[in-house]
């Protein structure tokens, strides 16, 4: 996949990606508070596969000097132990700097009523950075879209540092039939019509 069209369905999604990546490459970062994002939506939505383009879209505009995704989820910034997590937690955040930080299932940072977790650290870290680095990198978090609000919800300075919002609908049945038609054309093998009939 090379361009957001090239994407299968998730028409919604691609016109809301292009026009902030249109504003972006004429405005300029900073003429957004943030580009922080939330990405809901159900697994294999192409939640991933939109981050990644627009990564590309960032670099190509002049954005950011490159392309560069990092990607974690909660065992890339939660430590094990006291003061491990803050530790982590920035460290990846500095990697991101001047590209993209992708958190997958990112509501799993939420410990829910656990007073043994570190996840709460690793979120107000988060919350910070995010405010601090508004301009330097962008953070875009993924998950289930309630598991999401209820994380958003853990820390009340969250959501002010979000600027968009973006639900990635299921497939429907004949978009996942040419989602899997181009797997069998990219892996060099073809439906029988008795098949492709099923």
């Amino acid at each position: 996949i090379t361009s957001l069209d090239d994407l299968v369905g998730l028409q919604e999604v691609k016109d809301q990606v292009k026009k902030i990546a249109n504003f972006v490459a004429v405005r300029g970062i900073k003429a957004l508070p943030s580009l922080h994002m939330v990405f809901t939506g159900n697994p294999g939505t192409g939640k991933t596969s939109v981050a990644r383009l627009l990564s590309k879209a960032f670099a190509d505009a002049g954005v950011f000097p490159e392309e560069k995704f990092i990607e974690v989820d909660r065992s890339g910034l939660v430590g094990r132990y006291i003061g491990e997590t803050e530790v982590k937690t920035n460290e990846v955040i500095d990697k991101a700097l001047g590209g993209i930080l992708f958190i997958d299932e990112a509501y799993a940072l939420d410990p829910g009523d656990s007073n043994r977790d570190y996840g709460n650290e690793a979120i107000s870290t988060l919350v910070k950075r995010l405010e601090d680095n508004r301009k330097d990198f962008i953070c875009i978090m993924a998950g289930y879209t309630k598991k999401m609000q209820k994380m958003l919800d853990s820390n009340p300075g969250m959501r002010d540092r979000i600027q968009f919002y973006i639900n990635f609908p299921d497939y429907n049945a004949n978009e996942l039939m040419k989602i899997f038609n181009n797997m069998c054309a990219n892996t060099g093998y073809t439906l029988t019509e008795e098949a492709a009939k099923v």
